[in-house]
């Protein structure tokens, strides 16, 4: 019978295929003395398994998952589906991804195909199959794993093929009605009327600005396209082993936008996400902390799964930073504390060529002996006295929302200001609270938001009218409202709400927006209360609510810049610029006070409160980024060092303390 997942497992991305046989059973010695408990195995394998249409090799696969079952290691098995092997594009070039542009993409680098073509779909599902029904019984597989990163360089192909299934898509979604189309998109606009949808293409390379509702309904369905790529061989997988969970690894980070994941995730047995830091910014591990809570977002607040991350620097960045010391074990924390039950990396041995081979992994080229691998060694200890952290969850009163529809629609072209990007408000709200040692839930706008003290709204441009009802509820139940600058701005299709901004809040705020007035570049403004913001202004007037700042000078100067309405039991607050950050500061300390949010009175830039707990216990995770030592007041057993704590757990810099109380 197959294995049940570990506690928490550790582990990574295995590839042996890449090494003589001679090196698997150092691997295998390897791996028990990490502590590795579960491996991905297969992931870009599929010129090893299949060497042509009817030829298969699936002895060397036999022989990895018996080892691995021998050691005692799960495998995530992958269906090797990521990227089609030379033969395949050789025979079938027409499965070759097309750009915007036309050009047909050449193979030679990874995920090389179509996600539409039915030729690509017939040789994946076939393969697929073929390892179902292989290792379905096998007693080392624990998972699946469909694909790899589905989406990561062939989000959108704008073949003909495409076209034809953008068509499809089309007619399903409003219902075989032109009319209907037409209006969505606005087609009266530049003479864009279409009389019959074989008229319809994706929205390639023109000479002027392309039909926003078109591009961000081909956005859509690329999305959806992708998704049914994963459900496909999902469906197969779960009737030929049932009961085996089926995944895919989700790429939840500030570069790749391409999928909603909230659809996504409807799908998959188990949440997982991929995630890398940003070399370029300072504080990384605030983009970490970010992507973290929105991926147990997208787990409805349940716990998920790191799938990939590294050990220290990567490939593919400008410049690939290697990780400090104590800088894997921070991150690491970052991840669990925010509810990933375990830790897998890519990948378990660095390759010796390749495109990643500068890629850091659990044993680095230089072998044991390297301080990498001595702290893998101890995060894996440190991993086994935290299992009893595993299925707990985080309980909070505050909800940032989010919404990856708003995020490719509020960057489409022909807005007031191209600087304006979705990610800058959230990520700096989210930073702050953190700094306030608030547990944030990052979830989807047409989320259930009762129960939250507070729920925050940045640049929520695209708003449908379930996500307004959503908001609304929650506000008359009394919970507080936070929202930004370019929020509610427009429809589900682009359309703007009409009367003033932000239509889809103008009636909760007690306030109206006449004007946007964005900024020049480096052009900042001053408000009367001596904060300054920058990139965006806006003509503000009242209807009930109370001014907190005015403009003090810029395009909006004696207007309200931050406005605060006091209505049935809750307090709603309108922010029309985009304060620098030691204003967001201060502005969201007034915010959490007003909701009645703890927020710990000794947290600072730099330093993670975050707080896990089932029905009997609460693990309190303490992750010191800064350079300077700190005082907390806790009280428990601090599982990372097996010592009491009596009311203040004291941090060195760069240390990480995990408290379990009650």
């Amino acid at each position: 019978m197959p294995r049940s997942l570990p506690a928490m497992p550790f582990g990574g991305d295995y590839n042996p295929e890449q090494w003589p046989k001679q090196t698997w059973t150092e691997d295998v010695e390897l791996m028990q003395q990490a502590g590795v408990v579960l491996v991905t195995v297969g992931v870009f394998s599929w010129a090893h398994l299949q060497t042509g249409p009817d030829r298969f090799e699936f002895g060397w696969l036999d022989e990895i998952m018996d080892l691995m079952h021998e050691a005692g290691i799960a495998v995530d098995l992958a269906t090797a589906t990521a990227s089609p092997p030379p033969w395949l594009t050789r025979l079938h070039p027409e499965i070759l991804p097309v750009t915007e542009s036309g050009i047909r993409v050449s193979p030679g680098g990874r995920q090389a195909f179509c996600p539409s073509s039915p030729v690509f779909a017939e040789f994946s599902l076939d393969l697929c199959r073929r390892l179902a029904q292989r290792y379905a019984g096998h007693p080392a597989l624990a998972m699946w794993h469909v694909s790899n990163e589905l989406g990561c360089h062939n989000a959108r192909c704008y073949c003909d093929v495409s076209a034809g299934a953008f068509r499809d898509w089309l007619r399903a979604r409003y219902a075989d009605d032109l009319d209907r189309l037409n209006h969505a998109w606005g087609t009266s606009f530049w003479s864009q009327r279409y009389t019959d949808f074989e008229e319809i293409l994706p929205p390639r390379t023109a000479y002027a600005f392309a039909n926003p509702t078109h591009k961000l309904d081909f956005h859509r369905f690329s999305s959806d396209q992708l998704i049914a790529n994963f459900v496909a061989e999902r469906d197969l997988l779960h009737e030929i082993s049932p009961g085996v969970p089926v995944t895919t690894n989700f790429m939840v980070t500030d570069h790749i936008r391409d999928i909603d994941y909230f659809a996504f995730a409807r799908e998959v047995d188990i949440v997982t996400n991929d995630h890398y830091l940003v070399a370029a910014r300072p504080d990384a591990h605030a983009e970490l902390a970010f992507c973290a809570d929105l991926t147990r977002g997208l787990a409805g607040g349940k716990p998920w799964l790191l799938m990939e991350t590294s050990t220290s620097a990567v490939n593919w960045q400008p410049r690939n930073v290697a990780k400090r010391p104590g800088e894997l074990l921070r991150n690491a924390m970052g991840h669990v504390s925010r509810g990933s039950d375990g830790m897998l990396f890519f990948q378990w041995r660095a390759s010796a060529a390749g495109a990643e081979k500068f890629h850091s992994a659990l044993v680095p080229h230089a072998g044991t002996n390297t301080r990498i691998w001595r702290e893998v060694v101890a995060l894996s200890g440190h991993l086994d006295r935290l299992e009893g952290v595993a299925g707990s969850t985080c309980r909070n009163d505050v909800a940032l929302l989010f919404d990856w529809n708003s995020w490719w629609a509020s960057e489409l072209d022909a807005h007031p200001s191209s600087s304006l990007k979705y990610l800058d408000r959230l990520h700096d709200l989210h930073r702050s609270l953190t700094a306030f040692g608030v547990g944030v839930d990052v979830v989807h706008p047409e989320s259930d938001l009762s129960g939250y003290r507070l729920v925050v709204v940045p640049t929520l441009y695209l708003v449908t009218d379930a996500a307004q009802a959503r908001i609304a509820e929650a506000v008359a139940a009394g919970t507080d409202l936070l929202v930004t600058y370019f929020s509610g701005i427009v429809d589900e299709f682009d359309h703007i709400r009409l009367g003033g901004y932000p239509g889809a809040f103008r009636d909760l705020l007690g306030a109206w927006v006449e004007e946007f007035t964005p900024l020049r570049v480096e052009e900042q403004v001053h408000l009367d209360n001596g904060w300054s913001a920058g990139l965006w202004a806006e003509i503000v007037h009242l209807e009930g609510a109370e001014v907190l700042a005015t403009y003090a000078d810029g395009p909006a100067a004696g207007h309200p810049a931050i406005t605060r309405w006091q209505q049935d039991g809750s307090t709603r607050w309108y922010v029309s610029t985009r304060l620098e950050p030691g204003a967001t500061d201060q502005l969201l300390g007034q915010v959490l006070d007003a909701a009645g949010v703890h927020r710990w009175s000794s947290t600072r830039p730099g330093l993670e409160v975050v707080h896990r707990e089932d029905d009997t216990s609460r693990w309190t995770f303490v992750i010191n980024h800064t350079d300077s030592e700190v005082d907390l007041p806790v009280t428990g057993i601090d599982l990372l060092t097996n010592t009491v704590v009596d009311g203040t757990t004291r941090l060195a810099p760069g240390a990480v303390s995990v408290v379990r109380s009650r």
